[in-house]
């Protein structure tokens, strides 16, 4: 039966035992008796509500506090072992999976190095699967306890009612590639166990904004800095967060060939590939036995040696036009949106960040408005290098807690789902 607001008691309910999840996990422990101010729901609804999760195995007792005269107030909180979730970062040297309970405390992990292949589709869904298996395997989970696979991903993500998720990744060579399709296609997981699918930059805001620096901020922007950049903007119309191509504003017109074939983007100068290119092409000499990551933490002690040796000038010379292409990108940040606060993490920026910060604050500064750039504070992100993969695992977290703290319920009989259908249509024949 709907109401006249077009809500049925089914969403009801789903509502109210969503804002209790959600209460409960971002300031629990709490009692029923403060359950009720902090949902705006009655103290009927509440108990309802608290012996509906409590039986679903959502909710736990957490100790007891004292009350005013009477019996002391139970606590509860909710039950970290009553799910769990996976979180898969596909990152520029590695594809980078997790598995974590329902309070996102890591139970274990597993990595799949990128080296010749590198983007090739096929080795990136058989990293992903063995990957999923392996950390199941290694924390004695079944898979149908998971409650979905959270995926961060280079480009643009769209969704095709035939296809699921289809990645757009311009920069990586993918061109509307379906990720979910290809995952779901002999997946070693039940059809109930969800792949939730984003932007890698996405994902690190979410993050950031859940647990990290973001947190209580109404206006971020979380820059993702590593092989690219990117960012993910946050504002009250969109609390979720969108993913922007900020690596792809143009900063030097006729300029450096960026990865994604254009001229001239912020990416091109400011990247870790590009960075590293710069410093060869200058005249330094970046490692070659070794990783983007190695090679850069040996720029940076080339630039910033120890107190008795002598500096790389070549190497502190592209680092401090670096910083500055980056103030200027975060400039535009600033006059476009006006955030509060900006959070720059990823592996790059987070290796980089404690050398950079404080040029790039001053760069950004100096090419922005005078009234927003007033306004913005710009520090590093709080969650380290695994925030892309907590993001990613938040995804199917966010789901479950919007269900109401239910499992996605089995497809019934009937055609081969959509998904399936186009993958046969495009198998060769």
């Amino acid at each position: 039966m709907a109401g006249r607001n077009g809500r049925t008691v089914r969403d009801l309910r789903r509502a109210n035992r969503t804002a209790v999840l959600q209460r409960l996990y971002f300031d629990g422990p709490l009692s029923r008796f403060e359950l009720g101010p902090a949902t705006g729901l009655s103290s009927g609804s509440v108990s309802n509500v608290v012996a509906d999760l409590v039986a679903d195995g959502l909710l736990e007792e957490a100790g007891s506090v004292d009350s005013d005269g009477g019996r002391p107030r139970t606590l509860l909180r909710v039950a970290p072992g009553s799910g769990h979730m996976i979180g898969v970062d596909v990152g520029e040297t590695r594809v980078r999976i997790e598995l974590f309970d329902l309070s996102l405390t890591e139970l274990a992990r597993a990595e799949r190095p990128l080296e010749h292949q590198r983007y090739d589709v096929e080795v990136i869904v058989g990293h992903i699967r063995d990957g999923v298996a392996e950390v199941l395997a290694a924390a004695g989970i079944a898979p149908d306890r998971l409650l979905g696979v959270g995926i961060g991903v280079p480009g643009i993500v769209e969704r095709d009612p035939a296809r699921g998720a289809v990645v757009h990744g311009q920069t990586i060579g993918w061109d509307a590639v379906p990720l979910e399709a290809l995952l779901r296609d002999g997946s070693p997981l039940p059809a109930t166990v969800p792949y939730l699918i984003d932007n890698g930059a996405k994902t690190l805001g979410q993050a950031e904004m859940w647990f990290g620096g973001g947190r209580g901020a109404r206006n971020a922007v979380v820059v993702l800095f590593g092989s690219g950049v990117g960012a993910c903007l946050v504002t009250p119309d969109v609390d979720s967060g969108r993913a922007v191509e900020w690596g792809h504003l143009t900063v030097r017109v006729r300029g450096r060939r960026c990865r994604c074939g254009a001229l001239g983007c912020l990416e091109a100068y400011a990247g870790a590939e590009s960075l590293l290119a710069r410093w060869a092409e200058a005249g330094g000499t970046p490692p070659r036995d070794t990783d983007e990551e190695g090679a850069l933490t040996a720029m940076l002690a080339a630039a910033y040696p120890a107190a008795d040796a002598e500096a790389d000038p070549v190497a502190r010379a592209v680092l401090d036009e670096t910083a500055e292409y980056l103030g200027a990108g975060l400039s535009d940040l600033i006059n476009l949106f006006q955030p509060e606060r900006i959070l720059i993490g990823g592996w790059a920026g987070l290796q980089l960040g404690p050398r950079f910060l404080p040029a790039v604050r001053r760069h950004a500064t100096a090419y922005a408005l005078r009234h927003p750039a007033e306004k913005v504070t710009v520090e590093l992100g709080r969650l380290g290098p695994d925030a892309v993969t907590v993001g990613a695992a938040i995804l199917p977290l966010a789901d479950f807690f919007a269900r109401g703290g239910r499992r996605p319920e089995p497809e019934p009989e009937g055609p081969a789902p959509a998904w399936r259908t186009a993958l046969a249509e495009r198998a060769p024949h």
